[in-house]
């Protein structure tokens, strides 16, 4: 995980120096119920669903131009899985509860639609990893996994001071073949059980409060 920390600190750097605005956001979002599948074949397979919950997050976002930014984007969400796998080799039908700790590092592009400067309509695309950190108490076995992910976000900024604004949008995120039968879902020790993966697609609802620094002045109202 520290070189995709290191990866994104020098990004932002990079973007800092050509920015001529910076704004630090805050998130609080609320994340759907997801369920996952993979079905190898007839006696392996396994289904369930990743529980919704709280996600928090941070961002760091550079407007490059008035219409176009970049956001260098943590996100974290604990919450847990209900499974149910199959293996007619080695344990049968068995049902667990999988603990899930979820890292998102993403970059954003931001399109915004308005030049207003109370109200800012954007629409955005995110790329990054998923880094996922899965605890099944039923035999002890911890594993993690790093996955590419991806996401489209649509919302709206509203400023209401020079330094402080909300944002309001909505999210959906993918990690490619992040939730697998073997790693997360443990049906037994090392080599057997189900080995087959799913990819995982979060909807997310929610926003953040941000602080802006180094923005331009408003511009000036011309007089007839």
């Amino acid at each position: 995980m520290r070189k995709y920390v290191l990866l994104l600190f020098a990004s932002s750097v990079a973007v800092a120096a050509r920015s001529q605005e910076t704004r630090i956001n805050a998130y609080g979002n609320y994340v759907f119920d997801d369920k996952v599948e993979s079905y190898y074949s007839s006696t392996n397979y396994f289904n369930g669903t990743i529980v919704g919950g709280g996600m928090w997050g941070i961002g760091l976002e550079f407007k490059v131009h008035d219409e176009y930014g970049l956001e260098l984007l943590y996100q974290r969400q604990n919450t847990h899985a209900t499974i149910h796998y199959y293996d007619l080799t080695s344990v049968g039908d068995k049902d667990g509860n999988v603990d899930l700790g979820i890292n998102w590092l993403m970059a954003g592009a931001t399109r915004y639609l308005t030049e207003k400067r109370s109200l800012e309509p954007f629409a955005g695309l995110m790329l990054g990893v998923a880094i996922i950190d899965g605890s099944n108490p039923d035999n002890g076995n911890k594993q993690s996994a790093t996955k590419f992910a991806w996401g489209f976000r649509l919302g709206t900024d509203v400023l209401v001071s020079d330094h402080l604004g909300f944002r309001f949008q909505a999210q959906l995120q993918s990690a490619t073949q992040a939730a697998g039968g073997g790693l997360y879902f443990g049906t037994g020790g090392a080599g057997v059980g189900v080995t087959t993966y799913s990819s995982m697609t979060q909807f997310v609802l929610g926003g953040s409060v941000f602080f802006r620094f180094g923005h331009p002045d408003p511009k000036p109202t011309r007089h007839p």
